[in-house]
């Protein structure tokens, strides 16, 4: 069987700049990416139909048999997949007019036809449509993901120089994970430690969280959840509800809250975001699909950042700010609470971050890892590059 996973358009453009560089599927929420999810429940490798310029790195294949296509944006869990199993070639499930999944012998999509033929799913459904679904989301993504991931398994024992607070067995270690003398609460939710990642002395946990794949947190780090942090990152200070996609660094004091960092972003020691505003109302964020400010509807919302963007020592952020792709911000004061793609400086003025420039910080930060950018990256950030040089001017 193959399956696909496809991007909508209209979510895709909500979740900008996080998809710049990637679609709907790899987003992180949770402890797993939403393509990671479908895979396991499924036990199918999957493919994407996704925006033109991302499909030389985010490619589509089928072979012959039944298709199963699946809206990209939809966070799987046991009933729904329950559900899809039972779907014959021609069949459909559709939650509030929105197309969920179908099954076709052909590997042509055409969403009215899909709509035409899916049955009304009435069951709750968990839909990453906007950035801030995915902080928001993310503590019963957790939930779902730990579910997945540890039924049937045991843990790697736990160092007695920690202390529990709540249930043990809601606390899991992959292979290779180290914790020592840290505080773990699981009254809140659970604790994910992901292989060979370690958790650093003094440091206190509440969860629900998640720490990936050969990831840090560094001595005396204080987390709230829900939070996860992906892998091959490090992390120090005070991080509240947030959502670190991977390979990015937050490894100094200062405070993350309500925010969500894509790959590759570095964050400046004593970097802060606010997430609240002083007048206790609602946060407006950015919308690339609207190019105004849109009402989130939430209290508490700090920052977004696109894959490759930097801010230098004591950088401020204001509540709801969003960060493109490829930028790099420093300086005194607030920067705005929209910084275009490939920006180089802050509050005091902003000019282009030339693009051969920042194809030369990025390989020596890949090379840190033992990777190099891939010339289908390289198209990918010059598709950007081009596409925002409107928003910069």
């Amino acid at each position: 069987m193959n399956l696909i996973l496809i991007d909508d358009k209209k979510v895709w453009q909500q979740l900008l700049p996080l998809t710049y560089t990637r679609p709907v599927s790899e987003i992180r929420v949770g402890i797993l990416t939403i393509r990671e999810k479908w895979e396991k429940h499924l036990k199918v490798k999957a493919s994407y139909q996704t925006e033109v310029y991302l499909s030389g790195k985010f490619q589509f294949s089928a072979s012959k048999g039944d298709s199963l296509f699946i809206n990209s944006c939809v966070i799987p869990d046991d009933k729904l997949i329950a559900k899809i199993k039972k779907l014959k070639s021609g069949q459909g499930l559709k939650h509030d007019n929105k197309w969920i999944a179908y099954k076709s012998e052909a590997i042509n999509f055409n969403e009215n036809t899909v709509l035409q033929n899916s049955e009304a799913y009435s069951n709750s459904l968990v839909l990453i449509e906007h950035v801030w679904d995915i902080f928001k989301k993310n503590g019963e993504a957790i939930q779902l993901d730990f579910s997945l991931l540890t039924k049937g398994r045991k843990s790697q024992v736990l160092s007695k120089s920690n202390t529990v607070i709540g249930k043990r067995n809601q606390i899991f270690l992959e292979k290779g994970a180290k914790a020592e003398a840290a505080i773990f609460n699981t009254t809140s939710g659970p604790i994910y430690i992901g292989k060979n990642a370690e958790v650093m002395e003094g440091s206190v946990i509440r969860g629900p969280f998640s720490l990936g794949e050969e990831s840090a947190l560094k001595l005396s780090c204080k987390v709230y959840g829900p939070t996860t942090i992906g892998p091959h990152s490090k992390v120090g200070g005070e991080v509240n509800n947030s959502v670190i996609f991977g390979y990015s660094n937050k490894a100094h004091d200062g405070f993350l809250g309500n925010s969500v960092l894509g790959e590759w972003c570095n964050l400046g020691a004593d970097t802060n975001n606010s997430n609240l505003k002083n007048n206790y109302g609602n946060v407006k964020l950015h919308s690339y699909a609207t190019g105004k400010n849109e009402d989130t509807g939430l209290q508490f919302c700090g920052l977004i950042m696109g894959d490759h963007s930097k801010s230098g020592i004591n950088t401020m952020f204001n509540t709801g700010t969003v960060v493109g792709v490829g930028a790099n911000i420093f300086g005194g004061g607030f920067p705005p609470t929209h910084i275009p793609s490939f920006t180089w400086g802050g509050a005091e003025g902003m000019e282009t971050y030339r693009l051969d420039k920042m194809f030369e910080t990025a390989q020596r930060v890949f090379e840190r890892r033992h990777l190099n950018l891939e010339a289908e990256d390289k198209k990918i950030l010059e598709h950007i590059f081009e596409t925002t040089s409107g928003l910069r001017d």
